[in-house]
């Protein structure tokens, strides 16, 4: 179960994620609950898969806003990263960056 123990055990800076969500734990957790199907994970996925550059980064972008609200840093790394090199147009190899995400998420998961 989400709490707000566990997601500060993940990393998650939940004192600044509370101060954006009126210091309400209930809709924090609530937040980050749904936050874990966005579908732009796999959207990001596919089209970094199909040379998709421009839909990549409005995929990462979209994650970005999300994860960095909630303060969810140790997904965030990845995300902030993939983003900033797809705003550069960097066509590269994104796999280890994708594989942190997948990890960072999937201990999300587990929480759940």
């Amino acid at each position: 179960m989400i709490t707000l123990e566990t997601l500060k055990e993940y990393g998650a800076n939940t004192d600044e994620a509370l101060a954006r969500c009126m210091n309400n734990a209930d809709f924090y957790v609530m937040l980050v609950g749904k936050s874990l199907n966005d579908a732009n994970f796999d959207k990001l996925k596919e089209a970094i898969a199909a040379k998709n550059l421009d839909e990549a980064f409005s995929a990462a972008h979209a994650l970005k806003g999300v994860v960095t609200n909630l303060s969810l840093t140790p997904l965030a790394e990845p995300i902030i990263e993939i983003t900033e090199a797809l705003r550069a147009g960097e066509d590269r190899d994104y796999s280890g960056l994708l594989n942190t995400m997948d990890e960072q998420l999937a201990k999300l998961k587990a929480l759940a």
